[in-house]
């Protein structure tokens, strides 16, 4: 039984007809996403102003206050797309973390990045730039990831543990870096400031914000898309992957750059947002197998609905305030990955 459904999940068919329901769940989640916040506007509603503004169709604002627009268009839609660019791209940075050091814990902050990108912007903002916060983030991301690096690969090749044990040394390092700058300052607005980098939140999206994030995390999953073969190997282990000639010092410094890059870039933009990178990989290879040609372009999909829909429910949950959108995202991916380690027979073929 167990077999049929393996090659059920690794048909054709059901690979393409899954992505078509999964591409169609996706349009219609991100309107939806779109009409849900603290002012109610109904679906309908948001459609027309969708696709009003997108193809300059004047008629169908009719009926449509000016505020109505402004809410969906300027505030909500950038909001949204980031969600969609952000859960997309951690979760196919998850998930190639997890191939790349094979290790089915690990996520795109393993390697300190989260604690980089927060001291980087903790540093920043403390300094009195906090204009400059997102850059101060992005760099301490690379930071992080380039000590990470040049720790496990030092006098030895770079092996799975050796990166997971300079990850975790990384990380308390820098966690330890910001904790001091904040314990020594006594600006409290800076304070609440650095909690939109340890919470995450998309409120802060707008236009121009997106067009960077989009670019990166687009390049990155092209990328990713051209090495299902590599990352399939690794999955085997490191004996099996060298006997059949891969490089794997080679590919796990492209792969782990481009993955500190690309999450350097979203926490820049949307802070530390927990979880996606974690949960989202397991859930799609319930679905699609292990081949990382599909695994891929699922995972991108399923980790943008699952951040959309955390996003809203993250405005709708409390009247009058929003929880931040790393709460909430630890808060439902928590329980969800216990259940998924613990449930019986999980890891076996």
């Amino acid at each position: 039984m167990r077999n049929k459904i393996k090659q059920i999940k690794e048909s054709k068919s059901y690979f393409t007809s899954f992505l078509i329901v999964l591409v169609i769940i996706l349009l219609l989640s991100t309107i939806l996403t779109i009409s849900l916040g603290a002012v109610k506007i109904d679906f309908i509603t948001t459609y027309k102003v969708l696709i009003g503004k997108m193809f300059n169709i004047e008629g169908l604002f009719e009926g449509i206050s000016k505020s109505t627009q402004a809410i969906i268009w300027e505030m909500r839609v950038p909001r949204v797309i980031l969600g969609l660019i952000a859960g997309s791209g951690l979760a196919v940075c998850g998930c190639v973390m997890q191939s790349t050091v094979n290790n089915p814990i690990s996520e795109p902050y393993i390697l300190g990045i989260s604690a980089g990108a927060t001291f980087g912007a903790t540093l920043i903002i403390m300094l009195g730039l906090s204009m400059a916060s997102s850059l101060g983030a992005f760099l301490g991301a690379l930071g992080a990831t380039f000590l990470v690096v040049l720790i496990a690969s030092r006098k030895s090749k770079m092996t799975t543990t050796r990166l997971i044990l300079a990850g975790t040394v990384v990380n308390a390092l820098f966690t330890a870096f910001s904790n001091f700058i904040i314990s020594v300052s006594g600006d409290s607005d800076s304070i609440m400031t650095i909690k939109f980098w340890t919470m995450g939140s998309l409120a802060n999206a707008t236009w121009s914000s997106i067009i960077l994030p989009a670019c990166f995390v687009i390049v990155a999953i092209i990328f990713f898309l051209t090495q299902g073969r590599v990352l399939n190997t690794m999955m085997l282990g490191d004996e099996v992957a060298i006997t059949l000639g891969i490089n794997l010092s080679f590919y796990r410094f492209v792969y782990l750059t481009v993955v500190a890059v690309v999450t350097g870039v979203l926490v820049s933009a949307c802070g530390v947002i927990g979880f996606v990178g974690l949960l989202i990989p397991h859930i799609c290879r319930a679905f699609v197998g292990t081949n990382h040609k599909r695994l891929i372009p699922i995972c991108a999909i399923v980790g943008a609905l699952f951040l959309i829909y955390c996003d809203a429910f993250s405005r709708i949950l409390i009247k009058n305030a929003e929880l931040p959108i790393g709460i909430f995202t630890a808060l439902v991916g928590a329980p969800f990955f216990i259940y998924i380690v613990t449930k019986k027979n999980y890891g076996k073929e």
